[in-house]
């Protein structure tokens, strides 16, 4: 396993990182997974001897319960890995049991801690932003967070590049802690966060951890055109989240030669690729099986070579959008021709 630092920290993460979102199959997340308390054993065991020290929930997933049973799978090695999980979601009827406003917070984290069963959490991201909240009541709640020491790092999820770089600003104007990371969907079928996501996490040394690395499925190896995956798939149940299929259709055809080449599946290329991205801090699996984990794990070993990246650039490469081809145009003679 190879380790990278989390942003700007001196917090080192596991390039793959684990995440409990199919724990407990409550309600609406019965689509998503039913693992109990054996299976989430089993998968968070496998993930420690493999490596990996860094696990992720939040406590929407399953109402509470993923934060639950990783808590109790993790806590034999508690001091030995990375904790994160999120706030924002709805947590119960009423009117504020949701958002990003003070009270919803400090609620939710104190609720949080007790179902994990630790008195820290080492990452705390924002689920999303919430137009109903002012930016500095969010941040200024964040931050007395990690000055009780309840909170280690801070981080977000789902911000537009306009909303994280306000809050960047504003916490640094105050002096207040910061958004070390980025939680975003990305993947060989969708590139979308390279326009103006990427460059922003670049500037601002903030850490992009991956959410559904294979696009809920799609990208498993089991979708092609003339088949639309196994019956049962957490695609039939759950299309999420939204895929350009003839676009993601192309690039599975690439990584199926490519699988062949390597001797691997369609998945993990499809990871391997993300690995590979300089601007990735983690990967996030979310195996259902011990099989799928397995094979996930496999991805942090497969070095794809420079022309079987370039292959899968090209094809999965983002259409001109201004103003990024403005920008390409005006730029391109400003550094001289490498040697």
């Amino acid at each position: 396993m190879h380790y990278r630092p989390l942003g700007r920290t001196g917090l080192f993460v596991s390039e793959l990182c684990f995440g409990a979102m199919t724990f407990g199959g409550e309600g609406f997340w019965k689509a998503i997974g039913q693992q109990g308390q054996a299976e989430a054993d089993k998968l968070v065991g496998r993930c420690l001897d493999a490596g990996i020290n860094f696990f992720d929930t939040a406590n929407v997933y399953s109402n509470g319960l993923s934060e639950e049973l990783l808590g109790k799978a993790l806590a034999p090695k508690r001091s030995q890995v990375v904790l994160a999980t999120k706030v924002r979601g709805r947590m119960g009827p009423g009117m504020n049991e949701v958002g990003l406003s003070r009270y919803h917070i400090l609620d939710s984290v104190h609720a949080s801690l007790k179902r994990l069963g630790t008195d820290h959490i080492d990452l705390l991201q924002i689920h999303g932003y919430d137009v109903a909240t002012p930016l500095d009541e969010t941040l200024r709640a964040l931050d007395d967070l990690v000055r009780e020491g309840k909170v280690r790092y801070l981080g977000a999820s789902n911000l537009a590049a306009w909303q994280l770089m306000k809050a960047l600003g504003l916490s640094d104007s105050r002096n207040q802690a910061r958004f070390e990371s980025l939680q975003a969907y990305y993947s060989i079928a969708g590139r979308d966060l390279e326009r103006e996501v990427v460059p922003l996490l670049k500037d601002q040394n903030v850490g992009l951890m991956v959410w559904s690395p294979l696009a809920g499925g799609f990208l498993s190896g089991k979708f092609r055109r003339d088949s639309q995956g196994p019956e049962g798939s957490r695609r039939a149940a759950f299309d999420f989240p939204p895929v350009d299929r003839e676009r993601a259709y192309n690039a599975i055809d690439v990584m199926d030669v490519i699988a062949k080449e390597q001797n691997a599946s369609v998945a993990r290329v499809a990871l391997a690729w993300l690995l590979h991205q300089p601007h990735v801090t983690t990967v996030i699996l979310g195996a259902k099986t011990e099989a799928q984990l397995e094979d996930n794990l496999a991805a942090s070993e497969l070095r794809l070579t420079p022309a079987q990246l370039e292959k899968l650039d090209a094809v999965s490469k983002l259409p001109p959008e201004y103003p990024g081809w403005m920008v390409e145009r005006q730029n391109a003679d400003r550094f001289p021709p490498a040697r």
